[in-house]
């Protein structure tokens, strides 16, 4: 009887462990699973190029993480030369399961690369060699886009000036260097919404901004059910101290609901404004890692929009402490 016993053990022992290294094999080779590269030229036309520039400067913000930033000037405006050049880190120290680093989108690392390959790795997370991308580039956003605004930021990448910078491989964590090839979705693109309705135009442009990726506190990467947009996120500065992202959600207490639709805009018009000049941050101070001047140069409908939009999400009661002079472990 205990002899049939071990045997039997051994043999559902043996069987999960098959089991297990069947699943790792597949998740390893058979995925991402997206399709191929679309066949696609992008025309080149001076109105994509506007649009993109617009969008990967002042909605998508694609080169706020695609460039270098200032840290010693309020909030970490791009350093001149630096556009699209990638290589910044993103770690540990900002709550992700392993190492990652922003790619060169200049045409110095993207000349090989065809508009299919580009546009499949902007809206389904998987680069040129079939390899999964880390959603700190928000692919999944991406992906609900409307095509022709995808179209326009690869138009105006294109013509970004090209600087020679080879950026290290990302090294995500176990098991997220598994999970990671799960992620990639087929891309499921909508059309822009009218703008007479601007509560959905406003979640378009939420999509587009991925605020969500900076205002929702996440753990090893995923966000923590419960505290959509509530801010919190932490984030150690390179000059010292950990800032946090704001609740920008409408409660009354701790977040956003005794902003005006004016106080909204504003906010971010302000850096935009020819006489803003970015101050200089000594080791210690606060800084802030929001985009602003990036932001700031939205336009004002789009702000609107952006602001009815946040009227209508759950409110969610969380006091956040702005900034603290230690470090976060």
């Amino acid at each position: 009887m205990k002899q049939n016993l071990k045997k039997g053990i051994k043999y559902f022992v043996l069987i999960a462990i098959v089991a297990i290294v069947g699943l790792l094999s597949y998740v390893s080779f058979a995925l991402p699973d997206v399709g191929d590269p679309e066949n696609i030229t992008v025309e080149i036309t001076t109105e994509r190029i506007e649009r993109g520039k617009y969008l990967a400067n002042s909605v998508n913000a694609c080169l706020d993480c695609h460039s270098k930033r200032d840290w010693t000037k309020t909030a970490g405006p791009v350093i001149e030369g630096t556009l699209g050049q990638g290589g910044e880190e993103f770690n540990q120290e900002f709550g992700l399961p392993g190492k990652f680093f922003a790619k060169n989108i200049t045409p110095y690392a993207l000349k090989d690369w065809t508009d299919g390959e580009i546009f499949r790795a902007i809206t389904s997370g998987v680069n040129k060699d079939g390899k999964a991308l880390f959603p700190l580039m928000p692919h999944p956003n991406y992906g609900k886009s409307d095509r022709e605004d995808i179209y326009s930021i690869i138009a105006y990448i294109r013509t970004l000036k090209p600087i020679e910078n080879v950026i290290p491989e990302s090294e995500p964590e176990f098991p997220m260097n598994f999970i990671i090839n799960t992620i990639p979705q087929k891309a499921r693109f909508t059309k822009i919404p009218d703008q007479s309705n601007p509560v959905a135009y406003g979640a378009y442009i939420f999509n587009s901004a991925d605020c969500s990726g900076c205002h929702t506190q996440k753990e090893k990467g995923n966000p923590i059910p419960g505290l959509e947009l509530a801010g919190g996120y932490e984030f150690n500065m390179p000059t010292g101290g950990v800032v946090r992202s704001a609740n920008i959600t409408p409660d009354m207490e701790t977040g956003i609901a005794g902003w005006t639709e004016e106080f909204f805009v504003n906010r971010f018009k302000s850096y935009a404004d020819s006489t803003f000049k970015p101050a200089d941050i000594k080791p210690g101070e606060f800084n802030t890692v929001m985009p602003w001047a990036m932001f700031g140069t939205m336009k004002t409908e789009d702000l609107k929009a952006l602001y009815a939009y946040l009227r209508t999400v759950k409110p969610v009661k969380n006091k956040v402490v702005k900034f603290s002079t230690v470090q976060a472990e």
